[in-house]
């Protein structure tokens, strides 16, 4: 059966973070969404590791549901931790992310953790902490427990990140890289660009939304034919055999380099004519991610693994409507749709086009355009997200989406 997964989000105990995030709320979501099992974020954190742990009950799936409510998205334990620390003489900032298999493995982590660091500070700790002495503390907690590095590419808080990262996965992890068996893509990234790099093309790419509100919810996930259990989605991975639902990666923060506060993007050509500073205020750019792909990478071109990258469906409602995506028109036009065909990833990934045509054809041609790949996209840079436009008056045509399981 087709299961999609979204396993990195955050909960109301994280900084910059929707109050709404509490597990009720993200399950109904993720329904409407067509999640069918979603991360539970931050399980470090005392108090949400308190109601997960009262909230939540194992199934025959070894997925967890949420006590007494039957229309939810099932659940499995994840989170994220901040790792800084100093490494051959330069500060490393990165960002894990941990599936646990179960409720007890999780506890043990948090147990383990608490003895040196503060976990209730936020649902993503900061820790003090080499990676490879963080990944070893995990392994011996348990060799089930996936540790993935997350948006790989982010200048900030990046694997491979230009400000605060590594060169290789080797540097990070020396000899127990062996262990890390996925990679998150991230948001200014999909696995067409980062299968140029060989480290990448060794490990599953997975995708998540890193969701810090109830929309925001599967911006970014992951596709599966297997059956419906922890083992079965696990195994898939580490197998590489799945797909995955993208941002279009020009629209992430850090496509290309630039500097925010000059309103300067450029692409690796152009930072190359400058030198790597910027030509307004003369400091160093941030080097976005497209630079970071094309230092690293081994290969021009890559075949790429089956992905889609969409639009999401209140932006697709807002725009052929004219109106913000928070206006009531497009609420009442979003709940109308999902009403109809059951959920947003059905209308805007399967769905006939022309059943969607007979409710609201507008919507229905903006998703075919979207669904074809053919967009005016102004790629994001420095912190700055990207902008995608169905309608306009240029018409970047995209690399032909392909078909998702």
């Amino acid at each position: 059966m087709r299961i999609i997964a979204d396993f990195h989000i955050h909960s109301k105990y994280s900084r910059a973070v929707s109050p709404k995030m509490n597990l009720e709320e993200i399950g109904k979501f993720g329904v409407i969404k067509g999640i069918d099992v979603i991360g539970t974020g931050d399980f470090t954190h005392p108090l949400w590791f308190s109601e997960l742990k009262s909230k939540l009950i194992l199934d025959k799936s070894n997925f967890y549901s949420l006590k007494g409510i039957d229309n939810s998205s099932k659940f499995v334990f994840t989170g994220e931790v901040s790792l800084i620390y100093k490494k051959f003489n330069k500060t490393r900032k990165i960002h894990l992310i941990l599936i646990s298999p179960n409720l007890e493995t999780t506890e043990k982590i948090n147990k383990k953790l608490s003895e040196k660091y503060n976990l209730s500070s936020d649902g993503r700790p900061i820790l003090k902490l080499d990676a490879k002495e963080f990944l070893k503390i995990i392994l011996n907690i348990s060799k089930e427990v996936l540790v993935i590095p997350a948006h790989i590419m982010t200048p900030f808080f990046g694997l491979y990140g230009s400000k605060s990262g590594f060169d290789s996965i080797k540097d990070c992890f020396e000899e127990l890289e062996e262990y890390i068996y996925a990679y998150e893509t991230g948001l200014s990234a999909n696995p067409e660009m980062l299968l140029k790099m060989e480290e990448c093309r060794k490990r599953a790419l997975i995708s998540n939304s890193d969701a810090h509100s109830l929309d925001k919810l599967g911006r970014e996930a992951n596709v599966f034919e297997t059956n419906f259990n922890y083992e079965s989605i696990i195994k898939k991975i580490k197998e590489k055999d799945f797909e995955t639902i993208e941002f279009f990666p020009e629209e992430g923060k850090y496509f290309n380099d630039g500097h925010r506060n000059c309103e300067i993007s450029l692409s690796p050509e152009e930072t190359y004519t400058y030198g790597g500073v910027c030509p307004v205020c003369g400091k160093p750019l941030t080097i976005g991610v497209s630079s970071r792909i094309k230092k690293l990478s081994d290969l021009k071109e890559s075949e790429g693994l089956p992905f889609k990258s969409l639009v999401p469906l209140k932006e697709i409602i807002g725009e052929v409507s004219k109106v913000g995506i928070l206006s009531k028109k497009v609420e009442e036009e979003y709940q109308k749709l999902i009403q109809e065909f059951k959920s947003e990833f059905n209308i805007l990934l399967y769905e006939d086009i022309s059943k969607i045509k007979k409710v609201n054809q507008s919507v229905a041609l903006a998703i075919e355009k979207v669904r074809l790949g053919d967009l005016l996209i102004i790629p994001g840079y420095d912190g700055e997200f990207g902008k995608v436009k169905i309608y306009g008056e240029k018409v970047k045509k995209i690399i032909p989406q392909k078909t998702l399981l």
